[in-house]
């Protein structure tokens, strides 16, 4: 089991839909003889550091991500019944620069494209990546 990676887990920074604590994770990947574990919260990075520093301590190479909720329109569109809805799109950061876009993005999701859900579109995905 030593090879499997898993890349998409949610902590208890997803809100309402985690509930893993990182410690805990931690703790199991180790048991598990795990070598590498992502965090993918929901439309948020809140948990990134303390995951990195947990990972760090205990021996595993951490990967931090997000799942972001993507606009379908744009993240500027707000219009009731029509941009409730939107889809998953599941992010990891390859280095530093990665990690700093996926920070920019999370943070615009919030300030700007923010409906219901922290959201993003197509427009600035494609300044990030």
């Amino acid at each position: 089991m030593s090879d499997f990676v898993h890349l998409h887990t949610h902590t208890e920074y997803s809100l309402l839909d985690g509930l893993a604590k990182i410690k805990d994770l931690m703790a199991r990947t180790r048991e598990l003889g795990m070598k590498s574990l992502a965090i993918t919260d929901h439309g948020a990075m809140y948990g990134a550091v303390k995951f990195y520093n947990a990972a760090t301590e205990a021996g595993i190479k951490p990967i931090i991500g997000v799942e972001a909720y993507m606009a379908e329109r744009s993240r500027f569109d707000k219009q009731a019944g029509v941009d409730k809805d939107q889809f998953h799109l599941l992010m990891l950061a390859k280095n530093e620069t990665g990690y700093r876009n996926l920070m920019k993005l999370v943070t615009l999701g919030h300030l700007e494209g923010h409906y219901y859900k922290p959201r993003i579109d197509r427009e600035i995905l494609a300044k990030r990546i």
